[in-house]
């Protein structure tokens, strides 16, 4: 798809917007050290110890080999639209490593307004292979670059899940300040959300977003994203992207 001579300002920014998105939620290529001394870098102060060991195993999950990322290819199902102009796209594809072990796409099914193709989706392609070369450490959500406060539990599928509010120790682009749902079990990050906490762009006013992790068997099988930009040229732009490792779902 071709992305030069677009004209819309706040997509304009969508890429480096969509690249620290990205990479800060996990598609960062290497893994970070973790140590039990993290915790208290944290500012984690909790009194029940399930917290804490949930909190314990999500940075032991951090090491771990990114199944939306490096499991084999992606099936990717992308939904973007302006609704202010009422225009909207769709776009599913597979995403798989190149032979330059950088990400390649097979598109599948484009349909929709141009606007929106160009504008939107093609510029979150290219923000996926733009975050590649951003440093994971820089942006990800661990104790390095957040504090977490204990916020409480429920139970889902009889497993504990516990929340954690997420401020950002600086202000800079790609924190979010929001919360993170971690499953016991596991130790991922099961559901994220904030809003990011430095606006790329003076044509932005907002950005929400949200990310949400289904797992089976202790094996994540799908993610859907959601990204909502409130701009001052168009009002809201709105990017849904689901991902399912085509391997994981075979099974």
């Amino acid at each position: 798809m071709d992305t030069e001579g677009v004209a819309l300002k706040p997509a304009s920014s969508c890429a480096v917007l969509l690249a620290l998105l990205f990479a800060a939620m996990g598609y960062g290529q290497t893994s970070l050290l973790v140590g039990p001394s993290q915790r208290e870098e944290a500012g984690l102060v909790v009194e029940d110890a399930a917290p804490a060991l949930a909190f314990g195993r999500y940075l032991e999950s951090l090491q771990e080999r990114n199944p939306f990322a490096e499991l084999g290819p992606i099936c990717l199902e992308v939904e973007a639209s302006i609704p202010g102009l009422a225009k909207q796209a769709s776009l599913l594809a597979i995403r798989q490593p190149g032979t330059s072990e950088l990400t390649e796409y097979t598109v599948k099914k484009l349909d929709g307004d141009s606007l929106v193709k160009q504008q939107v989706i093609a510029r979150y392609l290219a923000a996926e292979k733009q975050a590649e070369r951003i440093p994971y450490s820089t942006v990800a959500i661990t104790p390095t670059n957040y504090k977490f406060h204990y916020a409480g539990s429920f139970v889902n599928d009889k497993i504990p899940v516990y929340i954690f509010k997420i401020t950002p120790r600086k202000k800079r682009e790609g924190l979010i300040r929001g919360e993170i749902w971690i499953d016991s079990a596991t130790g991922f990050a099961v559901h994220q959300a904030g809003r990011f906490v430095k606006r790329p762009s003076v044509f932005i006013r907002r950005i929400d977003v949200s990310r949400d992790t289904n797992i089976t068997d202790g094996v994540p099988t799908s993610r859907i994203t959601r990204l909502t930009l409130r701009t001052r040229l168009v009002g809201l732009v709105q990017l849904t992207v689901t991902e399912r490792p085509i391997a994981a779902n075979a099974r």
